[in-house]
């Protein structure tokens, strides 16, 4: 872990963030799990999520990365993942290059400043441990007004997942990472929706737009 790196980055008390399995997340995802953690339903609705909010075109960073990155197809002229698996994003084919970093390790993003029209991180952001340094970051990557999405449903790996998280409700994930946008700063038209489609997994998302940097 980063040098004098605080879990939660003042957002809530490091205790918030300890987990049941505080081995390194690089060892439990040495194994390739290719899964998509949602049912077909709520992978629908997340893909009409990022046609509505995604630049089409764009530069885009698929955070917490996997095999699937639910982009609808051709609406991205690029797609850089970001995970910890490299046999996983290999198998991704919407992915045009990837890169294994371990983001509760280190939270610096290994991308220069204003690289990217759009990121999204989808059903993963109960497991970052920073989530402040983290937010900031992805702010720097971005282009002013570039979005961010984050979505998230009912399922986890729960031996992974933060105890802010596993002890709270899904309307109050949605008021959590609400507050990770607003507290971080940086950000603007900061929206929550559910995105539900019903009779299947929830789908909930918490978007914002990268805000012009301070000259």
């Amino acid at each position: 872990m980063t040098a004098g790196l605080v879990r939660g980055d003042g957002v809530f008390p490091p205790a918030a963030y300890e987990r049941d399995d505080e081995s390194p997340d690089d060892r439990f995802y040495t194994v390739p799990r290719k899964v998509v953690h949602i049912d077909d339903g709520a992978i629908g609705a997340l893909g009409r999520l990022y046609a509505e909010m995604l630049p089409a075109r764009g530069r885009l960073l698929d955070l917490m990365s996997s095999w699937r990155s639910h982009v609808p197809s051709g609406h991205a002229a690029t797609i850089v993942g970001l995970g910890l698996n490299a046999e996983e994003m290999a198998d991704n084919p919407q992915l045009a290059s990837h890169v294994v970093h371990d983001l509760n390790r280190d939270p610096r993003l290994p991308f220069d400043d204003a690289s990217f029209d759009g990121a999204m991180c989808a059903v993963s952001i109960q497991y970052v441990l920073h989530p402040a340094h983290a937010f900031r970051e992805v702010r720097r990557v971005l282009r002013t007004a570039a979005p961010f999405v984050v979505s998230f449903s009912n399922r986890c790996f729960p031996t992974k997942a933060v105890a802010v998280w596993l002890g709270t409700t899904d309307v109050q994930h949605v008021a959590l990472v609400r507050t990770y946008f607003e507290a971080t700063g940086g950000w603007t038209d900061i929206r929550a929706e559910d995105r539900s489609p019903g009779g299947g997994d929830p789908l909930y998302a918490v978007w914002a737009r990268a805000a012009p940097l301070p000259s």
